[in-house]
């Protein structure tokens, strides 16, 4: 059980619209090596980078992490969060040493309950990834559940 007092449910919906600072993502080629390295898979072509990268490039890239991201939803404990869901869209493919700019809203947050009745969480953060003339590149779209100790 933790000690910190549960969020009141308008102090979680008030998340809802934060945008994080946002700022820019290069991948260099030792980071895409290493990433595709690690799945087992062979280096893409004309220096693609592999979707691995969307673990954490929109999440650094928009100048959070996921430190932050949990204490904006004030988990209790690093087990305190269940995934939902974990969405990539890709629009173009990701290139190595191509500088892209990344944003990033909190797109709702609200308080539910269960079916075995217990109280959560539930907050959904967009991070977008742009391309240097702009378009769109890849979104990723995280939703977290922030389970609450209420006993």
């Amino acid at each position: 059980m933790s000690d910190k007092p549960v969020p009141d449910e308008a102090e979680i919906t008030r998340l809802a619209g934060h945008r994080f600072p946002g700022g820019f993502y290069t991948v260099a080629h030792w980071e895409n090596f290493l990433l595709t390295e690690c799945t087992g898979a062979e280096l893409l072509p004309d220096g693609q980078v592999h979707p691995v990268v969307l673990f954490h490039l929109p999440i650094t890239g928009a100048g959070t992490s996921i430190a932050e991201m949990f204490a904006l939803g004030r988990a209790e404990s690093d087990l305190s969060i269940l995934i939902e869901s974990y969405d990539w869209e890709t629009f173009m493919p990701l290139r190595e040493e191509t500088r892209y700019r990344v944003g990033g809203v909190i797109h709702s947050a609200q308080r539910r309950t269960n079916p075995q009745g217990q109280l959560f969480d539930r907050i959904q953060f967009v991070f977008e990834v742009r391309a240097p003339d702009e378009s769109l590149a890849a979104r990723t779209t995280i939703t977290w559940h922030y389970t609450r100790n209420t006993l």
